[in-house]
């Protein structure tokens, strides 16, 4: 057993599928299960039984996954540390972005960086809230960028900004004349909406719960932009944060602020260990200062 093996192991724990796992290291499909096989043989356990797609986690994978995750933080903290001996700062810095506010942030944020850390490799992966915590719990994360609180024990925030979930629909819809639309009006619309992991969703469904709601969901989605296509040809509404609609403007959709109340959404840095990435967070929050223009059209 190596350490290399081990950061397979975990990989594939934690996406429960070979392929996303040998997409996520770069790696052969093939040949992760070769590391994955020979890391059995040589424990001389079973660590993973198929159902259907899935791979599930046998009892001695979980207890594994628990001293490997240790291990590997205490190995990637014994580099940092040993970085300073050699005059070296940190080359990169993994970042994990909610999709809805990717397409608003990234690129900027990666102007900046590059401007003001030239040698740092950023390597952004836009993931579902409950995949930016589970990583930044195990350490494969550096810095995830979300909406806060975090859900998770453990990890810490700072805000960024604020923004408003938004009621989209197509520019034939019966509301299209609504400056505003109330969440009691919303709840009776047919939706298409992200799936039960983004946080979004989580948000919206919250919403309703509270006016002994649900949403009446159409149809399901797992991509942000793919949503947005489709609603401009059906007659069914989604939510979304309003920052989004700054790089998805378009005559074919239109965004109606919620209101009754109105659902207010604070955007953040999330981290684990404020103590060690100290220097890291203050680089981020200083590049990202100023990055919450007005929005149009919500009052």
């Amino acid at each position: 057993m190596d350490f290399r093996q081990l950061r397979y192991f975990v990989a594939l724990y934690e996406e429960g599928h070979v392929g996303r796992a040998a997409e996520r290291l770069s790696l052969s499909q093939p040949a992760l299960s070769q590391q994955i096989r020979g890391l059995e043989q040589g424990l001389d356990v079973s660590l993973f039984q198929r159902s259907g797609k899935r791979l599930l986690p046998t009892l001695a994978a979980h207890t594994l996954y628990n001293h490997a995750v240790a291990l590997l933080d205490g190995m990637e903290r014994a580099r940092e540390a040993l970085r300073s001996f050699r005059g070296q700062a940190p080359r990169s810095l993994a970042i994990g972005v909610l999709q809805t506010v990717n397409a608003s942030l990234v690129p900027m944020l990666l102007e900046r960086l590059r401007e003001a850390q030239p040698q740092l490799v950023v390597q952004i992966y836009e993931l579902s809230g409950i995949d930016i915590e589970r990583r930044l719990l195990t350490g494969t994360l550096d810095v995830g960028i979300g909406f806060l609180p975090p859900r998770q024990p453990g990890l810490h925030s700072l805000p960024l900004y604020e923004d408003e979930l938004q009621l989209v629909i197509p520019a034939e819809h019966p509301l299209k004349e609504f400056k505003k639309v109330s969440l009691t009006q919303a709840a009776e619309l047919p939706m298409l909406l992200l799936g039960e992991e983004f946080r979004v969703r989580q948000i919206w469904q919250e919403q309703l719960a509270a006016l002994g709601r649900r949403p009446r969901v159409q149809a399901e989605l797992n991509q942000m932009g793919g949503i947005l296509d489709s609603l401009a040809q059906s007659n069914l509404a989604t939510v979304l944060p309003g920052r989004a609609r700054q790089v998805n403007a378009t005559d074919r959709l239109l965004w109606k602020p919620l209101s009754e109340p109105r659902v207010l959404l604070q955007v953040g840095l999330v981290f684990r260990d404020a103590q060690r990435q100290q220097a890291t967070l203050e680089l981020l929050r200083s590049l990202l200062e100023g990055i919450n223009p007005p929005r149009d059209g919500l009052n």
